[in-house]
């Protein structure tokens, strides 16, 4: 089936290791894992490096080793793992009911963090080959944003972006660029966990019995304690229109549950560290306000993934609220840091 077939579902097709998600007849999600893609933007490009952050068939691999399930944590049920005669690999997996994406609520959110606490404070984690390595520094430094512009006064400039990004937050952004090289040393420092790298809601389905489901394992492998519920917290503002309370609530949900997580898993570690964990993940989202600032300049405004244009003014009041958060996190990281000596 191809990309362009009517029950293809919603995805990032930039991602180079993704041939297509679609909806099958058979009442299943139908995901085809590629390593032969040429078409995808250098930064999405698949690898054959099992440690590498975008390895073509990692997603597989998770599926097929359990590794959900020797987590803790839900996804979809694998009905089938075909390779097929091209060498690709087609993952056959249950189409999950539930609350998904733009309609989770905080509290769906909060739950999402339990979940992955109980999941990454539980011993032993488990270890495999083709888990990723270094994912946030390779990711976050390798985004198509040119931070010269963080200094073009006629950007900052621009009505669109006066209108939502005031003097203390770009002062505060631009620290965060800054403090950029500390900020992805201080998270390799911290306590190491299995981490699914891409949890934004998405990549979330809460059931009906409010079980957490997640979806599109294809970064896995080894985080900082923290490092997920940071990013958690976010991409729950950047694709979705601003809604009222949550930049005023989800930080403290999702870090409490968090936390509450950990307890609950019998985590021993340094509670202070977990926080330093989420706050400092704050660093992934560095080249997204160079980002926006040259879409501004270009007035370029397009949805993530699918390209659709859209509304500039909810998009970036949105945006606005998760980098305000990015920048304020970067700068409690650097004091709690400093507070513990690290």
């Amino acid at each position: 089936m191809s990309d362009d077939e009517p029950l293809q579902l919603p995805h990032n097709r930039n991602n180079g290791v993704t041939r297509g998600v679609w909806r099958g007849e058979d009442g299943l999600v139908h995901k085809v894992l590629t390593h032969r893609r040429t078409d995808a933007p250098r930064q999405w490009a698949s690898s054959a490096d099992p440690r590498f952050w975008n390895y073509w068939r990692r997603e597989a691999d998770v599926y097929t080793s359990g590794l959900p399930e020797r987590l803790g944590l839900g996804a979809p049920k694998l009905v089938e793992a075909r390779e097929l005669p091209d060498g690709d690999v087609e993952l056959l997996l249950e189409d999950v009911a539930g609350t998904h994406g733009g309609d989770l609520t905080a509290e769906d959110i909060a739950a999402v963090a339990y979940a992955l606490g109980e999941a990454q404070g539980a011993e032993p984690q488990p270890s495999e080959p083709w888990f990723s390595r270094g994912f946030l520094a390779d990711y976050s430094t390798t985004r198509p944003a040119d931070f010269a512009v963080l200094d073009d006064d006629s950007a900052w400039s621009l009505p669109l972006i006066t209108k939502h990004f005031p003097p203390d937050l770009r002062d505060a952004l631009v620290r965060l660029h800054r403090n950029q090289g500390r900020l992805l040393d201080l998270m390799t420092r911290l306590p190491r966990t299995v981490c699914h790298l891409d949890v934004w809601p998405n990549n979330v389905i809460r059931r009906p019995d409010g079980a957490v489901v997640l979806l599109d394992w294809a970064f896995t492998g080894d985080g900082a304690v923290g490092e997920d519920a940071g990013n958690l917290v976010p991409d729950s503002f950047f694709d979705w229109p601003l809604r009222p309370g949550f930049a005023e609530d989800l930080p403290g949900l999702v870090t409490e549950a968090y936390l509450e997580g950990l307890r609950a898993a019998g985590w021993s570690g340094d509670p202070r560290l977990a926080v330093l964990g989420i706050r400092a993940s704050a660093v992934k989202y560095d080249w997204m306000m160079p980002w926006c600032l040259q879409a501004a300049l270009d007035d370029r405004h397009r949805a993530y993934g699918s390209g659709e244009a859209v509304d500039p003014d909810v998009r970036y009041e949105a945006r606005a609220a998760g980098l305000a958060i990015c920048a304020r996190w970067a700068d409690e990281a650097i004091d709690l840091a400093d507070s513990l000596g690290l």
